[in-house]
């Protein structure tokens, strides 16, 4: 048992300006937690010395511009113990940037606003949350996530860094921090992220592993006893143990070695005791609840801190914490804006790149380079143009980078052009990305990616977008610009049976606030996606693609897919009066449904095609351009889609009908699933012709 006592050799002494900083951090965090009433306080208190030491003595930041490209990253992947963070923030004196990017001269983080914690629209929520709160790098609580963002950035600053520094011009060299827990190590997230951190190499990498052996359900023992030191000597990662959190000069002393590493990411395990100072220390009692008022005074008067004060920070705290953090950071940043002026005369073209990337901007004329395809009845499988289309605007976004889960070759998302090469141990150079069976991992470390600058895109099937729900989620929490390429998107998939034919998934991406959904009918549509995606700064994709061909609709004959960009429209409509029926369709079902409006109109019944690929941009049209698509006083609709039918009502309405998946698909040959599910010319026929005759 560690010892646990204020009093204990390796704490800093009472009354020391350094003890009276820690002291402030774990005082700040159980108050705010107390009055909110609700939160986290034991890990603030026991990782207030670890926090204290890395932001006064090592992390390389400039609290009066916190925005500057070449800090230090600092990722609470322990989301749950936000206090520790926002009373860091605090005391450092970190300023504000707003959401136009305007430093507002203003706090980060103020008194006030830890005393509003937890509350309706502050800027200290229960968890830390991007582009709410200054200082925070990316909105963390699933656990986990933080550290494969984490994993994303330092592989960003590889990637920055091998793109731009020159002889003599070093402008991206900086670190990635992390704090992380015991529930950290016992989701697979982590496990996935670090094991390729390490193949990687990733000595830019520094994981904080607080070991305080405590869960919300009690001691780890009843779950978790594996030894993770082993664990990440195995993933190829150096190790470097400190027996207890309040000893801050063994503290330094990892991060040294850290630094001195230059061949492998760093895993420091830190043994700390929860709650540290309070009657509930060591404790799970100490996690998920207030310590209660009579054991915050407890706990302070142990501290040396006047029992009832609240939200006390000593005079002069602040100031010595800000002036240590600014001694460091503030000469660096000036350095390096220095050296971007000497950068800028020498390297004009590279400059401007770093530039737009700042702004969070793409290179001027990328979109020249989006290709368009000529009329073809056989056509191509989505993921096949999408392929095409990847590689056509992939020289021209330099920043655009991204892999797959062990899938390129399926899902077509290599970049093959000239120079693109991979991203590797020993050679940062290359745009493709090799994530391995790694699915959760892949979506979080494009996250972290976007969070670094880059324009990343991952791919994997879309069946396995479950593997990675939490990070596509977490996207759209932070609007994040990441390019989600799902193939292999429906029955299409054919023999291969069930277990790899999506069925709910779309429902579920489209049920994400805040994600594009695009699923293109075509190959023109699939470049219009690819634009789409990219042009956003602060909207993530999910791109939905075929595994089958899917025939390239003549745009002379109909609409234009730029249409997709108001993410349904008209695509071919009806002669002498309005539609009888309204024709819905979205991927490889709407080549489908253009054949069965041509049998339809041939038999005289007037229809319109409607294809509608993205919900999500469709429902951000006037309401005067979705009636346009969609008449009030057309009732008779019908839906195409090998997916399930949740979500279709509101656009079929109570008299409209589906051809949808109502079952888990089937092991067979394609066309025999077509056949059998419906999906059909003479089905989707014989079904409007039925709407009609209700409406008749």
């Amino acid at each position: 048992m560690i010892d646990q006592a204020p009093g204990s050799a390796a704490s800093p002494r009472a009354g020391t300006p350094e003890r009276l900083a820690i002291d402030t951090i774990r005082t700040l965090a159980m108050d705010a937690v107390q009055k909110a009433n609700s939160g986290h306080p034991g890990t603030p208190m026991a990782l207030a010395p670890v926090a204290y030491t890395l932001w006064r003595d090592f992390l390389r930041y400039d609290p009066d511009t916190p925005d500057w490209p070449n800090r230090d990253r600092f990722v609470l992947s322990v989301g749950h113990a936000s206090m520790l963070l926002y009373a860091v923030l605090h005391l450092a004196g970190v300023k504000e940037v707003n959401a136009d990017g305007k430093r507002t001269g203003k706090p980060a983080v103020s008194l006030e606003d830890i005393k509003q914690f937890r509350q309706f629209g502050s800027k200290t929520p229960g968890h830390p949350e991007y582009r709410i709160t200054t200082g925070v790098e990316t909105t963390t609580g699933p656990l986990g996530q933080g550290c494969g963002n984490s994993v994303g950035m330092a592989i960003a600053e590889r990637a920055l860094a091998s793109r731009f520094n020159r002889d003599g011009f070093v402008l991206f060299d900086h670190d990635v921090y992390v704090l992380c827990g015991d529930g950290d190590m016992m989701e697979g997230v982590s496990s996935e992220a670090a094991s390729l951190a390490g193949h990687l190499a990733l000595s830019n990498l520094c994981w904080i592993y607080d070991s305080n052996r405590i869960s919300i359900e009690g001691s780890t023992d009843l779950a978790f006893t594996e030894d993770v030191g082993k664990r990440f000597e195995g993933y190829g990662w150096n190790v470097v143990h400190v027996g207890d959190a309040n000893d801050t000069a063994a503290l330094a002393s990892a991060f040294d070695a850290f630094r001195a590493t230059d061949d492998r990411p760093t895993l420091i395990v830190v043994q700390s005791v929860i709650g540290w100072g309070s009657p509930k220390a060591g404790s799970e009692k100490a996690h998920g609840e207030p310590l209660g008022e009579d054991n915050v005074r407890a706990t302070k008067t142990v501290y040396g801190w006047p029992a009832d004060s609240e939200f006390l920070v000593p005079e002069g705290v602040a100031e010595a914490f800000q002036a240590a953090i600014a001694v460091r950071g503030r000469p660096a940043r000036e350095a390096w804006e220095a050296t971007l002026v000497r950068y800028r005369n020498t390297f004009p073209r590279e400059a401007a790149q770093i530039d737009l990337l700042r702004e969070g901007k793409l290179p001027g004329g990328w979109q020249a380079a989006l290709p368009s395809f000529p009329t073809d009845a056989i056509g191509l499988a989505s993921r096949d143009s999408g392929g095409k289309v990847l590689n056509a605007i992939a020289p021209h976004v330099p920043l655009l980078m991204g892999g797959s889960a062990d899938l390129s070759p399926s899902t077509k998302t290599k970049m093959t052009f000239e120079g693109a090469g991979s991203f590797e141990r020993g050679d940062p150079t290359g745009r493709n990305l090799h994530f391995g069976v790694r699915e959760h991992a892949m979506g979080s470390i494009a996250n972290g990616m976007a969070l670094s600058y880059l324009r990343p895109c991952c791919s994997t099937f879309l069946v396995f977008a479950d593997y990675m729900r939490a990070p596509i989620r977490l996207a759209a929490i932070m609007e994040l610009p990441v390019t989600f390429v799902f193939t292999h998107d429906s029955i299409g998939v054919g023999e291969d049976g069930p277990t790899h034919q999506p069925v709910e998934h779309l429902a579920t991406l489209r049920a994400i606030p805040g994600l594009n959904t695009i699923r293109p009918g075509d190959a023109n549509e699939v470049a219009v996606a690819w634009n789409v995606a990219l042009e956003q700064s602060n909207v993530p994709t999910a791109l939905v693609l075929s595994r089958q061909a899917i025939p390239t609709l003549d745009r002379a004959r109909y609409a234009s897919a730029d249409g997709l960009q108001r993410g349904g429209y008209i695509l071919a409509d009806c002669e002498g009066g309005d539609p009888e029926v309204i024709l819905i369709g979205t991927g490889s079902e709407l080549p489908l449904v253009v054949a069965a409006h041509e049998k339809l109109s041939a038999e005289g019944v007037r229809s319109r095609v409607v294809s509608l690929p993205s919900w999500y941009l469709f429902e951000l049209q006037d309401d005067a351009y979705r009636k346009h698509v969609f008449p009030n006083e057309v009732r008779a609709r019908l839906a195409v889609e090998q997916a399930g039918s949740i979500g279709w009502d509101r656009y079929v309405g109570s008299d409209g009908c589906t051809i949808t998946m109502k079952t888990f698909g089937a092991s067979a040959p394609l066309a025999m699933l077509q056949e059998h599910y419906g999906f059909t010319i003479e089905n989707v026929c014989a079904v409007a012709r039925g709407i009609i005759g209700k409406h008749s």
